[in-house]
């Protein structure tokens, strides 16, 4: 484990026995009676209580990224802007996204994850009713602004937080469901905006920021954070929550606290750090995966389609495994990209022009197909789970997400 050979490559003279993984193979037998296999048949409600309001979060990045797309010539025409101010509007979702990323780690490492989505979900919430109430350009642009920074901001803290409350056989499936929410969010923006205004779909997006919010009041702190602060009554208390009150937690609660344990006595998290030899394998696997584009969306049909694919891996991610996955997504990508630029191809040669539509259609549905079934949803599976083999702060995974930020602006 990059554990054991962080502190051995470390000259800081820990002890032998932190050398020795925190989490032994035979962790999750059948035969054994740890806290794993426990909670695992035990998990409380409370689990899946705090990822049903947590994935709202997801929601709103999703309403937020989808906005701008069937607004665009109802906003042009009522506020009069131009060309070159919407496509303001619409970019600098990106821009607050990036902020987002980049601070959202620090401020969860700080205040606590729960902490940090109610910031993040003020400021969405500030975001909207500034573009609802918008007279000019400038307000749009500062409610755009907000509203990308809590995206991004959320996007990161979702998955991190289900990712640490959760048993380890749930912990595929919950987080993969973060990205099932988002294109929820992004249909949802597509379908009602072609029945709504462009300011009542604004307040639209205040609703998930609304159950997220309200969720923040219900819903436990991250286990593994509360250790990490030595709130260890705290940290007890609330996983004996998550896990159910019959559940053994001794030895769960143990491995927690060596694993913070560990944590404390390697260096505290740097930029540099991402390219370090031992951390090149994370940053090789996760980085490509969230440099990704999408084609642009432009009919509802598409957006339904990334809403059934990811619905359907996120109900066999944790059968087949995160790879199969990833080799299939990857596969289908190649292949419609090679469609498309087959299309292209002919209709510049003049050649086989009826065939040029089916291609092209065929091709953009086949990689939005295959983008969500695998490079959609894993990277925050992957990134969720390097954090805890790595022996990675969380700040370690906001560097990777904030250095290369989301680009929805693409989705649109």
């Amino acid at each position: 484990m990059a554990i054991k050979e962080e502190i051995e490559n470390d000259h800081d003279g820990a002890p032998e026995d932190a050398r020795e993984p925190l989490m032994p193979n035979n962790f999750s037998d059948e035969e054994g009676s740890g806290s794993q296999h426990s909670s695992s048949t035990g998990t409380a409600w409370m689990v899946y209580l705090s990822t049903f309001f947590a994935v709202f979060g997801s929601l709103e990045a999703g309403s937020c990224a989808g906005y701008s797309s069937p607004t665009q010539n109802a906003l042009r025409k009522d506020l009069s802007l131009s060309v070159a101010e919407y496509s303001v509007f619409g970019s600098i979702l990106t821009v607050g996204a990036m902020i987002g990323a980049i601070t959202s780690g620090p401020i969860a490492d700080l205040i606590g994850r729960k902490g940090a989505m109610g910031i993040s979900s003020t400021f969405c919430v500030a975001g909207w009713l500034a573009i609802y109430f918008a007279k000019d350009a400038l307000a749009l642009y500062i409610g755009r602004l907000a509203t990308g920074y809590a995206m991004g901001a959320l996007s990161f803290l979702v998955p991190v937080y289900i990712a640490e409350i959760a048993p380890g056989n749930l912990r595929g499936i919950l987080t993969a469901a973060t990205q099932l929410m988002l294109g929820i969010g992004v249909s949802g923006a597509f379908i009602i905006g072609t029945v709504l205004t462009w300011r009542v779909l604004a307040l639209t997006g205040l609703i998930p920021c609304a159950i997220l919010l309200v969720g923040l009041f219900l819903i436990p702190e991250s286990p593994r954070w509360l250790a990490k602060r030595g709130r260890v009554k705290e940290f007890e208390r609330t996983l004996q929550k998550l896990r159910g009150k019959a559940v053994d937690i001794s030895d769960e609660a143990a491995e927690i606290k060596d694993f913070i344990k560990t944590l404390e006595r390697l260096p505290k998290a740097k930029l540099i750090d991402l390219f370090q030899r031992r951390h090149l394998p994370s940053v090789i696997v996760n980085m490509p995966l969230l440099s990704r584009f999408s084609p642009t969306v432009g009919t509802i049909s598409y957006a339904i389609l990334q809403v059934v694919v990811v619905a359907f891996s996120t109900t066999i991610i944790d059968k087949i495994g995160r790879k199969p996955l990833l080799l299939v997504s990857a596969s289908g990508l190649v292949l419609s990209c090679i469609i498309t630029g087959l299309s292209f191809y002919l209709k510049v040669n003049e050649l086989a022009l009826k065939s040029v539509p089916i291609l092209a259609v065929t091709g953009i549905l086949l990689y939005i197909a295959s983008y969500a079934a695998g490079v959609g949803p894993i990277p925050w599976v992957l990134m969720s789970e390097s954090l805890e083999d790595n022996a990675d702060s969380v700040s370690h995974v906001s560097l990777v997400t904030s250095h290369v930020p989301r680009v929805y602006e693409f989705l649109l």
